[in-house]
């Protein structure tokens, strides 16, 4: 039976591993390592995976300590890795890809991307028509995908490609470990309107894959593809900023900037607005916080799109407001809107004219807020489901543009 932890066992924990390699006396990569293999990597991950088999309420605790005593924190080219590929492998990969990725996955030696939508997938991943062929003990990788967040920085991929033609569109797809630097890989920029090439699309010519980094069962990639896409929506609107921290923060700045303690009425007006919006970021913190507490090993529920339709919609109000509250100075642009490939995703941005712009993508990134609403109201609330013709035509034979 699981050793059942308490919160002073973890904290014992934390200060041993703070004795044992202190923060300033070493380097990340030794430091995040360490952590892995104590456990304390994803408190909630079996133990050998980097954490203990505890709740994974404890995460927040270690991440704040360790935090407070200057320890280094998830590099942030590699928070897709952190956030959707580590769980994914944590559940469907084999003891020896375990092995093989997830302590430098965690210590970000391997930088991971995802790579699911395609020009012709992008709501409907499962259309996608990637294609992988088995030859002897590798598989033949021939395909195209597209806004692949850092893949410019990324060591690897996990991506799904279509297997079998001949099964219905969810069941002949099968999911692999991609090594971005091998031949037949060719990584290109898509520039956003915020000027930078956070996203990119990835051709991949006769690109070869072990048998051996197949993620999961021949034809289980959709099930592969939901644990990360859970974890996605989980990892972009699940998480807990202290209160009136992060973009609600900045609104309530630009109010005070622009009317301090006046009364007039365009000042009450904008205020109304403000407090609005401050109460619903309010309202989603707590309930991110409760979903955090609650949430379980593997993949999360559909109640992840509650957090990722909130945080997308109310972040695009906030900057809105924002920019309004700035006046004529909000049609200014700070940066000098260079044309770049950044080495983080870009809400890291240091102006509120770059933010308005790179928000809009909220809504699209990670499934768009129109499939969020399917989600909900199929798997949530139980209401029909959209007519699908072609629930179970073979893919070969579904009408494709």
């Amino acid at each position: 039976m699981a050793e059942t932890y308490t919160p002073e066992h973890i904290d014992e924990m934390v200060d041993q591993l703070l004795a044992d390699m202190t923060p300033a006396s070493v380097d990340a990569k030794t430091f995040l390592g360490e952590q892995f293999d104590r456990g304390l990597a994803w408190v909630h991950f079996p133990e050998g995976c980097g954490g203990l088999g505890a709740s994974p309420s404890y995460q927040a605790r270690i991440g704040k300590r360790l935090h407070a005593a200057g320890a280094p924190g998830v590099d942030p080219r590699n928070v897709i890795g952190h956030g959707m590929i580590a769980p994914t492998i944590a559940v469907h990969g084999t003891p020896e890809q375990k092995a093989k990725y997830l302590r430098k996955l965690y210590s970000s030696e391997y930088i991971f991307c995802q790579l699911f939508s395609e020009p012709g997938a992008g709501s409907d991943v499962a259309s996608l028509a990637t294609k992988a062929e088995l030859d002897g003990d590798e598989w033949i990788l021939t395909g195209q995908k597209v806004w692949t967040t850092l893949a410019h920085l990324s060591d690897f991929g996990m991506i799904v490609a279509r297997t079998d033609p001949n099964q219905v569109k969810h069941r002949g797809i099968t999911a692999f470990i991609v090594d971005l630097k091998a031949p037949g890989v060719d990584v290109r920029p898509l520039y956003q309107m915020t000027g930078e090439a956070e996203f990119n699309e990835v051709f991949f010519e006769e690109v070869r894959i072990p048998e051996s980094d197949r993620l999961g069962e021949v034809g289980s990639g959709w099930n592969v593809a939901i644990t990360t896409l859970m974890n996605e929506r989980v990892s972009i609107g699940g998480g807990v900023p202290q209160r009136g921290a992060g973009p609600i923060g900045e609104a309530v700045a630009a109010y005070r900037k622009r009317f301090g303690d006046s009364e007039t009425a365009d000042a009450l007006a904008y205020r109304d607005r403000v407090m609005d919006l401050w109460v619903r970021a309010e309202a989603t913190r707590l309930t991110n916080m409760r979903a955090a507490a609650a949430r379980k090993v593997g993949t999360p529920g559909p109640e992840g799109s509650v957090a990722k339709l909130s945080h997308a919609e109310l972040n695009q109000e906030i900057y809105e407001l924002v920019v309004d509250l700035m006046g004529l100075e909000g049609q200014m642009m700070y940066s000098k809107y260079e044309k770049i490939r950044p080495k983080a995703t870009g809400m890291g941005a240091s102006d509120p004219q770059k933010l308005f712009l790179r928000v809009r993508a909220n809504s699209i990134e990670g499934g768009t807020s129109e499939v969020m609403r399917n989600i909900l109201g199929e798997r949530v609330l139980g209401l029909p489901g959209e007519p699908r013709n072609d629930k179970d035509v073979p893919w070969k034979d579904v009408p494709r543009s």
